[in-house]
C-alpha cells in the first residue's frame, strides 16, 4: 500500500467491467417508498356521501441493545416506548416487532488499498449474504473503486451470490481510487453504469438496508460530502457500516505522518455519521479476527427491529425537517432506562411538501 492517499486516476480495468450484470436484471420501475405512508380515513359529510381523506402515517424502526452486555431486547411492548416529534409526545398507533422480508445491499470497498486484506474481509461477507439471506429476502452485492460496479442485482439464491463474492476474492483490486461518496449516492438514488439503468434502494417499497465495507477514504467522487452527508440524512435508509481502517492503521502507523494519521480519524468520523444520520450502526474493526463477530451481530440487528407507526400531531407540510426522539421503559416501572441502552433509529426526516 502506498503511504500517502492521493493518488492520480488511471483507466478501469477490464475486471470490474465484466462483473457487471446484464440490463434485464436492473431494478426499474419500483415506486418510490416513503417515510410517510399513506391511510385513509372516511367521514360522512352533510350530504351523506363517504369522503376519504388522506393522513400521513410516520413509521419508525427500532432496535434496543443493552449498552454494557450488547444483548438485543425483544419483546417490548408499546408501553416500553415512548415516541416524540420536534418535543411533542405522539401517540402511537401501530407496533410490531418486524420479521417482514428485507433488501439490503452490500457495498464492498474494492480498491487497491484493501489489496492486502481483501481475503479477510471479502470471504467473510460472502459468508454473512449467504448464511443472512432468507427466502423473499433481497440482496444486491455493489462493488466500487472509481465507480460503483454491480455484481449480481437483488436475488435471493445463495448461489449466485457466493458467485459473487468469490469472483471478487480470485482477483486482486485494479484501481487505488475509492469514490465513497458516488457510491453511496448510485446505491440510494441509482444512476447509469455502462448504459444500464439502476433504480436506487430508496424506490424499493419494504424494509431497506445498506451494509458499507469500507476504509472511509474517498479520492476524486464527483459529490461532496456535505451533500453526501445530506442524501443519506433524507433517503431514510439506515447504513450498517464496519469500518476497515483500522486495519491498515495497525500495520502502517510507524511509517505515517501526522498528516496521514488524521487521515485515517476523519475517514473512520466520515463512516461513524453516516450511520447514525441514517439510524444505523457503525462498527470500527481492528483485527481481521472481529469481522465474523461483528457482522453477526448486525444481522442479529437487522432482525431484531420494532416498527412504530405514529400520525404526527403537527400536519404541517412544508418540506422541513422534523425531529424525532426515542425513549424505552424496558421494565415498565414508568422511568426511563435510556442511559443504560443503544435506542438506534432515524432521528430526523423530512415532511411532505404540498
Amino acid at each position: 500500500m502506498r503511504k500517502n492517499f492521493i493518488i492520480s486516476l488511471i483507466i478501469l480495468s477490464f475486471l470490474l467491467i465484466n462483473l457487471l450484470v446484464p440490463a434485464s436484471k436492473a431494478q426499474s420501475g419500483k415506486v418510490r417508498p416513503s417515510d410517510k405512508k399513506k391511510d385513509q380515513e372516511e367521514i360522512i359529510d352533510k350530504k351523506g356521501e363517504t369522503i376519504k381523506i388522506e393522513t400521513a402515517l410516520n413509521n419508525v424502526e427500532v432496535t434496543v441493545t443493552d449498552k454494557k452486555s450488547g444483548g438485543i431486547y425483544q419483546g417490548l411492548k408499546p408501553g416500553n416506548f415512548a415516541i416524540y416529534e420536534d418535543g411533542v409526545k405522539q401517540e402511537i398507533s401501530n407496533f410490531s416487532a418486524i420479521d417482514a422480508p428485507i433488501t439490503l445491499v452490500l457495498l464492498l470497498e474494492y480498491s487497491r488499498q484493501i489489496s492486502i486484506i481483501r481475503n479477510e474481509v471479502i470471504n467473510p461477507a460472502g459468508r454473512f449474504v449467504t448464511s443472512f439471506v432468507q427466502p423473499k429476502d433481497q440482496i444486491a452485492i455493489v462493488a466500487y473503486d472509481a465507480r460503483p460496479a454491480v455484481l449480481n442485482d437483488f436475488t435471493d439464491k445463495q448461489g449466485e451470490l457466493a458467485a459473487s463474492v468469490n469472483l471478487l476474492s480470485r482477483n486482486i483490486p485494479a484501481l487505488n481510487d475509492s469514490n465513497l461518496y458516488d457510491a453511496i449516492s448510485f446505491v440510494i438514488k441509482g444512476g447509469k453504469v455502462d448504459k444500464i439503468d439502476y433504480a436506487g434502494i430508496e424506490e424499493i417499497p419494504g424494509r431497506v438496508a445498506i451494509l458499507l465495507i469500507s476504509s472511509g477514504f474517498d479520492t476524486f467522487s464527483k459529490l461532496t460530502y456535505d451533500k453526501t452527508l445530506k442524501l443519506v440524512e433524507s433517503a431514510g435508509v439506515p447504513i450498517y457500516t464496519i469500518g476497515i481502517g483500522n486495519l491498515f492503521f495497525k500495520l502502517y502507523e510507524s511509517r505515517m505522518s501526522d498528516e496521514q494519521r488524521l487521515g485515517f480519524y476523519q475517514a473512520a468520523n466520515q463512516l461513524r455519521y453516516f450511520s447514525e444520520l441514517s439510524g444505523g450502526r457503525f462498527f470500527p474493526v481492528t483485527f481481521e479476527g472481529e469481522i465474523p463477530s461483528t457482522l453477526r451481530a448486525i444481522s442479529a440487528l437487522l432482525r431484531s427491529q420494532y416498527s412504530i407507526g405514529y400520525t404526527p400531531n403537527n400536519a404541517r407540510k412544508e418540506g422541513k425537517k422534523r425531529k424525532v426522539e426515542i425513549h424505552v421503559d424496558v421494565d415498565g416501572d414508568g422511568k426511563r432506562d435510556d442511559n443504560k441502552l443503544v435506542i438506534q433509529y432515524r432521528k430526523v426526516y423530512t415532511e411532505p411538501k404540498n
